[in-house]
């Protein structure tokens, strides 16, 4: 098991799905963790259930005064970042036809310049003491491009870019920078999804089926990677792109 002890961790979108997962796996691995989500009642769910060592921070990751404020609050109490991840992110169905440039434009402000508010708030402090990691959640849709998900796919293609960017500029500093890219990953907002299907069960298996082995990604599969990237024990591993897609990569 991999021990973050003594380690300070934020966390977006962590009221559900992926963040959750991910910040209940840093907090059992030892490390102090901050439950940020703009869903106040889900993140405090999460937080309260964690114990004494989590605390929510409300965040809009998209306003880059939010970030900073909940940046502060973990400062002022700690004096330090050492993990940032960066989780919270939307989606949009839809090829060019059925995008609009305001579509484009919300999805960039939460999965790309969400990440880069958060970025430019905490990753100075990690440089100035020399130490830290960053961990962006981009998708399988950051790799190769996903049908009917126009919007999205310009977007998580940018993260797996920031992330390599900021490993290269930083790379010699001793702070480490890496993104996960799920495929298909079975989250409360997936299986809300599903229910709207004509047929559920029809959809769901199409959904797996993108997987070569057949099944979805779970949010725990996601959150143990994060908890690699985030131990000391991945120190060598930093502008990488770690899939967990079941294979749909394989053969693009």
């Amino acid at each position: 098991m991999f021990s973050l002890a003594d380690k300070i961790a934020l966390v977006t979108g962590a009221g559900s799905g992926i963040g959750e997962a991910i910040a209940r796996c840093l907090g059992s691995a030892g490390a102090t963790v901050y439950v940020a989500d703009c869903d106040t009642a889900n993140g405090q769910r999460v937080a309260s259930s964690m114990g004494a060592s989590a605390t929510f921070a409300q965040i809009d990751v998209a306003d880059e005064i939010s970030c900073a404020d909940a940046t502060e609050i973990v400062m002022a109490r700690h004096g330090r970042c050492d993990i940032l991840v960066n989780n919270a992110g939307i989606g949009h169905v839809g090829a060019l036809p059925q995008t609009t440039a305001a579509d484009l434009d919300r999805l960039w402000a939460v999965n790309v310049r969400g990440a880069f508010n958060l970025c430019k708030a905490i990753v100075p402090g990690m440089l100035e003491r020399g130490s830290g990691c960053v961990i962006n959640l981009a998708s399988i849709a950051g790799i190769v491009a996903v049908r009917d998900r126009l919007a999205y796919t310009v977007s998580k293609f940018a993260i797996v870019g920031l992330t390599k960017a900021l490993a290269l500029d930083h790379s010699s500093t001793g702070v480490r920078f890496n993104c996960l890219c799920p495929g298909r990953v079975e989250t409360p907002f997936v299986q809300s999804r599903l229910k709207e299907c004509p047929d559920p069960e029809q959809a769901y298996r199409e959904m797996c089926s993108t997987q070569l082995n057949g099944r979805m990604v779970r949010p725990g599969e996601v959150a143990a990677a994060a908890l690699y990237l985030a131990a000391d024990e991945s120190a060598m591993v930093t502008g990488s792109a770690m899939m967990i897609d079941g294979g749909w990569s394989a053969g693009k």
